[in-house]
């Protein structure tokens, strides 16, 4: 069934079609969704059961004009975090913006009232990058900064101050998500003096839960470069992109950059990176290409310390070639070593459309279609577990428009 016909009304409404009707899940099949590695027993599915899909944030809802960049993670106690940037005027990515938050206690088929996690207060924060920590159940959101009257253009230039660039910002929950600490500023920690633009995520960061740094955070970012001296370049040319990645290993107290892609050739410049850790404990890293000369649009890389350093430079992945430029989403599957990886992003080269998921069952080294969730307009998206049976995918997607909904999309993880 097309995604259109399960949007939320503009009230907000959940569009039950798509749901099976009926009483919760039995006792045996939720029995079956055990826990996923390193986090505690899931929670019972207790609204319709077998739902396909939903609409946590739909367009001109909740007080904003539209929502955008999607995360979603899954709690120690079973609960799925929906977060977006809540855009008050307009679907500009500078402005007034929040970071807005709704809850699932069954597993994506309803959500609870939306919260504001982090308020721009005329300024944007945006950029979500949610990660659990599966030893303790604390969750550690990392977003970004700037002032709402610079553009992304301007800062990369270097036409503003640093109180109104780009800044980074730690936050935590004890309490499964119902509350948050307030913003810290972890600026002058995680951003070298020569980055001028600088991005969390956005899409769920990952917890190490094999190998040597086990326990360790990681949250993949990207940033942009001053030119070098004497150069004619402004600082506004895709080249400058560059990812890097950030990690703890205190649960999100401290913070330390770990590996920075500075190639600034213009021949792979990554950007809006993402990362999953594979059953063999190294990480997988993602990257959209912001227009390089190599062809296709998506680069990826490894790390085997812990996202210190990358095996090799990011270089081109061929396998997802249908992929236009535009972010992206990994996720290891629970299941030990033959487990899948998966990518979901849109699947036409030149335009934000046709959502879809690949997977991969070589560590990422080939990746293959497995399916299309649907024709429509669709951009960013973020991947998810809910149980063990089930992905999970949170995305942008629309009838007429890219950004008129941020769905939420049930997968038998044996379809894939």
């Amino acid at each position: 069934m097309p995604a259109v016909e399960r949007r939320a009304s503009r009230e907000g409404r959940p569009n039950r079609k798509g749901c099976l009707t009926g009483a919760a899940l039995t006792a045996a099949v939720a029995a079956a969704a055990l826990a996923l590695p390193g986090t505690a027993a899931a929670a019972p599915v207790t609204g319709p059961a077998r739902c396909t899909s939903s609409v946590p944030f739909t367009a001109g809802a909740g007080g904003y004009d539209t929502y955008r960049i999607p995360a979603v993670v899954r709690t120690a106690r079973g609960t799925l975090l929906a977060f977006a940037e809540g855009r008050h005027s307009s679907a500009a990515d500078t402005g007034n913006i929040d970071v807005v938050l709704r809850r699932s206690a069954d597993g994506g088929c309803t959500w609870g009232p939306q919260t504001v996690v982090a308020a721009g207060n005329g300024d944007t924060r945006g950029n979500p990058a949610p990660v659990v920590d599966p030893r303790t159940g604390r969750i550690t959101l990392l977003t970004s900064y700037n002032s709402g009257q610079a553009t992304e253009a301007q800062i990369m230039r270097g036409e503003v101050t640093p109180e109104q660039s780009r800044r980074v910002f730690v936050q935590s929950s004890r309490d499964d998500g119902r509350t948050f600490t307030p913003p810290r500023d972890l600026t002058d920690t995680v951003k070298r003096p020569g980055w001028r633009w600088y991005a969390t995520g956005p899409g769920h960061a990952v917890a190490l839960t094999r190998g040597p740094h086990a326990g360790r955070l990681v949250v993949p970012a990207n940033h942009s470069a001053a030119p070098p001296a004497g150069s004619a370049d402004t600082g506004q040319e895709a080249k400058y992109y560059g990812a890097h990645a950030l990690y703890s290993d205190d649960g999100g107290r401290t913070w330390r950059i770990g590996f920075v892609d500075d190639s600034y050739d213009g021949e792979n410049n990554s950007n809006e990176s993402t990362a999953a850790q594979l059953p063999d404990g190294r990480l997988y890293f993602s990257a959209r290409d912001q227009n390089g000369s190599s062809p296709g649009n998506r680069l990826d890389s490894y790390s085997h310390d812990g996202a210190e350093t990358l095996d090799r430079p990011y270089a081109r992945q061929p396998a997802l070639s249908d992929v236009p430029v535009v972010q992206g989403s990994v996720l290891q599957t629970a299941g030990g070593k033959g487990a899948p990886l998966l990518f979901s992003g849109p699947s036409v080269p030149t335009a934000r459309q046709a959502m879809a998921i690949w997977r991969s069952d070589d560590a990422g080294a080939t990746f293959t279609r497995s399916t299309t969730l649907s024709t429509l307009k669709a951009a960013y998206s973020d991947l998810v577990q809910p149980d063990r049976r089930t992905v999970g995918i949170l995305y942008e997607t629309g009838a007429t428009g890219t950004y008129e909904t941020i769905e939420f999309r049930r997968i038998p993880l044996g379809d894939l």
